[in-house]
Parts: structure tokens; C-alpha cells; sequence
């Protein structure tokens, strides 16, 4: 087999390494379910999809998640992170849930999948480190090890942007399966493919060599439509582990019947829950200092929800934060102190 890391010496070798290395089967594919064309609804087949069976990457529960002990090597889980909407918060999951996993003990990689709209590395506080990307190491102009960005403050991650801003290129199937073929060849025991908006070419190639996917969406009934429509995708392209993430939740709204509530989403969707992060402006301050929320010395509420998500990817038994209700003042739990009332 040819190097992957150099440029073949004609075209009709690069397509040969390519189709060979997007037919290999990875050995960490679990949890995928034959596709039997019953008629029951595709939200009935998502909540009942199994879970996937990756007992060799759990953690116990009992063990310090910070020890220094790293988690057994046992292949790679390729994960992509989709919404079909734009702006409900992918890319920050993507920063948050790869940072907390890598925490953990892990070797993680994001893969930034947005073609000319890359925003990962700002999320990360990366984007004056870029020199090479996806597609130099695809035309053979540099090695994987050299377009890879390793964080220093978490060395076990690393962000492998796509294409730089400037550049319209656009990848392929066969292309991003070679690609994360390359990355599974390095040990990596997480990607994260943090997928552009819509569902058109782009959606397509991010997807390719995926084998879970983590649907972010918001209590809006437009995002909703569009996370139900991506979902349906997934399962057309034999992507059945799904799991939903609901961003952005005001409990205050929701006791005021003014959002949907986590549970009426998840409903709607037929998905199985893996998180609800609560509206948090420390978003925004987290963004522009290039720092993900669970990095802070002091975890707002989002950040905490954030790790447990985290948490429950690799394996761990988390709770999930009661978003139902909104947090009280002072002066209201002293009230409901001497009133006695709820």
C-alpha cells in the first residue's frame, strides 16, 4: 500500500489508495443495525436504535476522571456533529465535547469540515497556528503530523482544519474517508467532525466516514424541522447510533409555556438525549477568548452540562441537569422560606 502521507506519482495510484482505504472497515464500527425497510416511522427506529457496545473504551465510574492513567487504545470512534440549521451551536459542542474527552485521558481530534467557514480554531484559540490543512496533505504538499494542531494545553488534542479560508475547494467522500482512515492510523480514539450547516455536497462528504453522530439542535420548531430532516439522512446513509444534544434552554420560558421543553423535543425528534445545555452568555466571552467553557477555573451551568455530555459519550453514568425549572434568587427562596409556599 502506498504511504498515505506523500503524493502518489500519478492519478490513477491516488485513486486506487483512496477506494481501498474507504472499503477497509474499521474495526471500532459497532452499534450499526441492518437496514431492514420495515415500514415504521424513522422516529421510531431512531429511539429504539441499540446503543453502541464499546465496553473496551468505558471508564468506571468510581475512578478519578482526571488521573494520569490513559484510557486502553481499543480503535476509534468517529463521531460527526450535525444540525442541519445553522447557528444552534455545533461548532461549540465540538470544541467543548473534544476538550472534555480529552480531559479525560483520550487522544481526540476535531476535524473541521467547514469548506471556506472554518470557526473551530477560534473556539480554540488556534486560528494563528494553522499552516497546513486537509487539502495539502491531499495534493501530498505536506504529512498528516504536519497539518495537525496540537493544543498545548491539552496535548492529546488536535484540530485538523479542512481548508483555510481562503480556498474553495471542496473535498470528496472517498477523499474524507481517506482522511480519517489516516487519523484512525495514528491512534486517535475519538474524532469529532464538526459539520457545516445544511444538507447539501457539503453535509454529504462530512458524513462519509462517520459512524455515530450527535445531533445539536434548539427548542425552536424551525431547528427542530431541520434536526427531524437530518436525522432521516443519517439513517438513509447507514448512520443509526444518533444522539441528540438540545442547546440553548431557558427554564424561565419554559415555566412560562413560552419554549418547548427538553423532553418535547426529544419526543418530537425520536432520538436518544445525550445533553441539554442551558443559554449561558459566558458562551459568547468563552468565543472570543478563544477558551472552551469547560476550561474555566469556575464552570457556569453550561459548562458543567458540557462535561456530563462528555461523560456519557465515553461511557460514564452522568446525570443530566434539571433545566425545567429556573434557578432561584435569594430573595425568592427567602420568601418561600417564611411563606412556606413552593
Amino acid at each position: 500500500m502506498p504511504d498515505r502521507d506523500r503524493a502518489p506519482a500519478t492519478a490513477e495510484p491516488d485513486r486506487m489508495t483512496v477506494a481501498h482505504l474507504a472499503a477497509r472497515a474499521c474495526p471500532a464500527v459497532c452499534g450499526r443495525r441492518a437496514h431492514a425497510g420495515s415500514n415504521a416511522s424513522s422516529s421510531s427506529k431512531r429511539a429504539n436504535a441499540r446503543p453502541c457496545a464499546r465496553t473496551s473504551l468505558r471508564v468506571n465510574a468510581g475512578e478519578d476522571p482526571d488521573q494520569d492513567v490513559a484510557p486502553p487504545d481499543e480503535g476509534c470512534r468517529t463521531i460527526v456533529i450535525t444540525s442541519g440549521k445553522g447557528g444552534v451551536g455545533k461548532t461549540t459542542t465540538s470544541a467543548n465535547l473534544g476538550m472534555s474527552i480529552a480531559r479525560l485521558g483520550y487522544k481526540v481530534c476535531l476535524v473541521d469540515a467547514d469548506i471556506g467557514l472554518r470557526n473551530l480554531d477560534l473556539l480554540l484559540g488556534l486560528e494563528n497556528r494553522v499552516m497546513y490543512t486537509a487539502m495539502e496533505v491531499l495534493e501530498g504538499e505536506c504529512r498528516m503530523e504536519q497539518a495537525l494542531i496540537r493544543d498545548k494545553r491539552w496535548r492529546s488534542l488536535a484540530l485538523l482544519p479542512i481548508s483555510k479560508n481562503r480556498q474553495k475547494y471542496n473535498v470528496t467522500k472517498d477523499s474524507m474517508s481517506l482522511l480519517i482512515d489516516i487519523l484512525k492510523d495514528m491512534k486517535f480514539q475519538y474524532v469529532f467532525i464538526d459539520c457545516p450547516a445544511g444538507i447539501d455536497v457539503g453535509f454529504i462528504n462530512a458524513i462519509a466516514g462517520a459512524d455515530e453522530a450527535i445531533v445539536v439542535t434548539t427548542p425552536e420548531i424551525t431547528a427542530i424541522r431541520d434536526a427531524d430532516r437530518v436525522a432521516g439522512l443519517l439513517e438513509a446513509n447507514d448512520i443509526y447510533d444518533v444522539k441528540l444534544i438540545v442547546n440553548r434552554v431557558r427554564a424561565d420560558m419554559i415555566k412560562k409555556n413560552d419554549m418547548m421543553s427538553v423532553k418535547d423535543v426529544q419526543e418530537m425528534l425520536g432520538v436518544p438525549l445525550l445533553g441539554a445545555i442551558p443559554e449561558d452568555t459566558e458562551v459568547i466571552v468563552s468565543t472570543n477568548r478563544g477558551e472552551p467553557l469547560v476550561l474555566k477555573k469556575k464552570l457556569t451551568l453550561a459548562g458543567i452540562a458540557y462535561e456530563n455530555a462528555a461523560r456519557r459519550v465515553v461511557g460514564k453514568q452522568d446525570f443530566l441537569i434539571d433545566l425545567e425549572q429556573p434557578k432561584k434568587g435569594i430573595f425568592q427562596r427567602t420568601k418561600e422560606f417564611f411563606t412556606g409556599s413552593e
